[in-house]
């Protein structure tokens, strides 16, 4: 990826502790029964300092496992409906759809951005702070689009009043950024915005008196929902992605 890992190099328990494997004792004592193997050899000393790169997930194996993707990854993860982007709300959260080792972790996971309860689609997570603010910062630029499903069949001036920059909704009091709207039907559109402000699909509908019915994000930057990703389902991110995501 286009970014510097967060360690150079880290002593082997630490790091497979911070993982969420387990504590540094215990990763001692799978160090010493010969459960930590590193090229092919067995890693008996977990004081042993390792270099933390992208590719130790194909040169180390845990327990017989492969490893866990090391410090400095992203993330893609169709969010499905009724999950929250949360780590405290009560019921389904999108970190229940991670491996469970993986809420240990440091540093976190966390999600860039959030979808609401009632939104689905593309859902990025990393651990990378650096590379988080990159994405979320308003000089990346970085779009969002949605495909819209509406109550009611659209009016028709829709795209001009959302393309204006002229926008203020309500408790507001700055104008939105243009946002360009694609009408695939008289209830269908895919909308696509610069910013992401709360609830901000919803409420632009509501402005112009029609409700949002169902909300799917498809799209981040130049980064497109794998068809092939079923809902709740996640896909790391490998150096084309982060590519696609920053090239639009």
């Amino acid at each position: 990826m286009s970014r510097p890992p967060i360690a150079s190099q880290m002593r082997l328990d630490r790091l497979l502790a911070n993982m969420g494997y387990g504590s540094r004792k215990e990763m001692q004592g799978l160090a010493k029964a010969g459960r930590i193997v590193l090229d092919g050899a067995p890693v008996t000393d977990a004081d042993r300092r390792i270099a933390v790169a992208p590719d130790l997930a194909q040169r180390m194996t845990v327990q017989g496992r492969p490893l866990d993707p090391p410090p400095g990854f992203a993330l893609m993860l169709h969010k499905p409906l009724g999950v929250t982007c949360s780590h405290k709300e009560a019921g389904a959260l999108v970190y229940d759809l991670l491996p469970g080792r993986w809420r240990m972790r440091d540093p976190a996971i966390s999600t860039v951005g959030r979808l609401d309860k009632d939104t689905s689609g593309l859902l990025l997570m990393t651990d990378d702070g650096a590379l988080l603010h990159r994405i979320i910062s308003p000089r990346s630029h970085i779009s969002k689009r949605y495909r819209v499903t509406l109550d009611r069949p659209m009016a028709g001036d829709e795209a001009a009043l959302f393309a204006s920059g002229q926008m203020v909704l309500e408790a507001d009091d700055k104008p939105l950024l243009p946002a360009a709207l694609e009408t695939l039907s008289p209830t269908e559109a895919l909308l696509t915005i610069d910013e992401g402000r709360y609830h901000q699909v919803r409420r632009m509908f509501a402005a112009v008196g029609n409700h949002v019915a169902a909300l799917h994000r498809d799209r981040v930057g130049g980064l497109d929902l794998p068809a092939d990703l079923p809902a709740g389902e996640y896909r790391l991110m490998g150096a084309a992605d982060i590519e696609a995501l920053f090239g639009a």
